[in-house]
């Protein structure tokens, strides 16, 4: 059987970035064994759903490049929506009613809180409604059949619920945790299918894995708990389980506990893959509008939880598919460290196609040949695209004050002497030759004719232009200010800071 996974969210809000790993792994997977990734949309707590939040899941997995074999827009085993699939699970609800593995429970909110205040005040280690307990409540099996039917047919509300065995020891080996073993005393008797008609998550995400032919389940291990009770529902059915492998969790950057969106507030940084607006005032940012590039985050997401088993770091999604297996991947959580994702992004950058980049600066400037100038200026020195403007305002505004320290040491005899010589030098350039290899050999040259060391007045030159003392090559900076630029800040240096 060739081998077919699945990504299933819940449309709740913004994915968090935790989400997008498990739906990056997944797909890893998929690619790697020559099989195909499912999107399905687990939708059946409806009191939950935001409008929207399928739209941003779908468009925020296109951004990083994780593509569906089949989803909800298309695909043999549509619909992918579990709100859409209702009657399939009303269907496997009686095949389990009609086989005794699972029974009607009308019991009223009431007398299941009365049910758990007993059962507390007794000290019940495992407070449920389970085998034993079963005993005492208002279910088809202690009513029997007639009763039962008698308050179906009155429109009664009832629930479904699975019939846990008593007695039973739960095993299946999971591919990161290797065996898990629970008895089915420790497993309460889940609701199946709800008052108002809808799944609960148990009952559709085991009838989609099956009819979908899902071979492996990848998800985050906060499911772990719920698997031998999926193991018992498949069983119950008379099919053979998937296997399964729960992903280690995303820790906070600093002490215990997974990572929250508080994490990102507090620490400056965001948790969802894109921004998401839920139209009523909240606004969370996204790696992609805070300037990280895809394949930075796929490169960082890919390597929190998984290791190649070598010293590689850099992977393009096509050498993480040739690279990923399940078996390097971590049982203990991995740690969110921020700092190391944008040291991706600055990689990326730097290995960025020169034309691309200048496309992206160019939305920013509006003007591709100055976008040119920036990204040859600026491409090894940022971590985010938009730094290769914001990096350098002067170069857009002329300093209104100067750095009084810089000031204090450059700013001297030789720099007033040689400003002046710098002046006439610059007018004297013909405009076609204003770039920087012919600029610099034209001031070089031009100031060791008047005895002075370019050396030695250059960091004032930079000072009057920039009111900085460093920055970028300082030659490519006086191209894109052009003569006219550099001539007047140079001569408002002189007056602010004395000739």
């Amino acid at each position: 059987m060739s081998v077919r996974v699945r990504f299933a969210p819940s449309p709740t809000g913004p994915l968090h970035i935790g989400g997008v790993r498990t739906a990056l792994y997944n797909y890893l997977f998929a690619k790697k064994n020559g099989g195909e990734l499912i999107l399905r949309i687990e939708d059946t707590d409806q009191t939950r759903y935001v409008e929207g939040a399928e739209e941003y899941i779908v468009d925020s997995l296109a951004w990083l490049g994780i593509n569906f074999d089949e989803g909800p827009k298309e695909g043999p085993n549509a619909p992918y929506r579990q709100s859409e699939r209702k009657e399939l699970y009303h269907k496997h609800a009686q095949l389990l009613i009609d086989s005794g593995k699972a029974y009607y429970a009308f019991d009223t909110s009431d007398e299941l809180a009365a049910l758990r205040k007993e059962l507390e005040e007794a000290k019940v280690d495992n407070p449920s409604y389970n085998s034993v307990t079963r005993m005492k409540m208002k279910n088809s099996i202690t009513l029997g059949p007639d009763a039962t039917k008698e308050l179906i047919e009155n429109g009664t509300p009832y629930v479904i619920r699975l019939k846990v065995p008593l007695k039973e020891e739960i095993r299946f080996q999971d591919a990161i945790r290797d065996w898990v073993v629970v008895h089915s005393s420790t497993i309460d008797d889940k609701v199946l299918l709800k008052a108002d008609g809808m799944p609960t998550y148990h009952l559709a995400n085991i009838v989609d894995d099956h009819e979908m032919a899902i071979t492996h389940v990848i998800r985050g291990e906060e499911w772990l708990p719920s698997a031998p009770l999926h193991i018992l529902l498949y069983k119950a059915f008379g099919w053979e389980h998937p296997k399964f492998a729960h992903l280690p969790l995303l820790l906070k950057p600093e002490g215990p506990g997974k990572l929250s969106k508080r994490d990102g507030d507090i620490g400056d940084f965001p948790v969802f893959p894109t921004e998401w607006n839920d139209g009523k005032g909240e606004v969370m940012r996204g790696f992609r509008e805070d300037g990280y590039l895809p394949e930075a985050v796929l490169n960082f997401l890919a390597l929190l939880g998984w290791n190649p088993g070598t010293e590689q770091e850099i992977f393009t999604l096509e050498g993480l598919v040739e690279a990923f297996s399940l078996d390097r991947i971590n049982k203990s959580g991995a740690r969110f460290d921020v700092a190391k994702a944008k040291w991706f992004n600055q990689h990326y950058i730097k290995e960025m196609d020169d034309a691309a980049l200048v496309a992206l600066v160019n939305e920013q400037v509006k003007d591709e040949a100055l976008a040119a100038n920036l990204v040859k200026l600026n491409k090894d020195r940022v971590t985010f695209v938009a730094e290769i403007v914001t990096l350098v305002p002067y170069l857009f505004e002329a300093p209104s004050a100067y750095d009084e320290q810089v000031a204090g040491k450059a700013w001297n005899d030789l720099a007033k002497q040689g400003m002046p010589v710098i002046i006439d030098l610059v007018n004297g350039m013909a405009a076609a030759d204003f770039h920087s290899e012919a600029i610099h050999n034209t001031l070089w040259e031009g100031l060791a004719a008047k005895e002075i060391k370019p050396g030695k007045v250059m960091q004032a030159l930079r000072l009057a232009l920039t009111g900085e003392g460093k920055g970028p090559d300082l030659m490519l900076m006086l191209e894109i200010l052009g003569q006219k630029q550099v001539v007047e800040r140079i001569q408002t240096a002189l007056e602010k800071l004395g000739a």
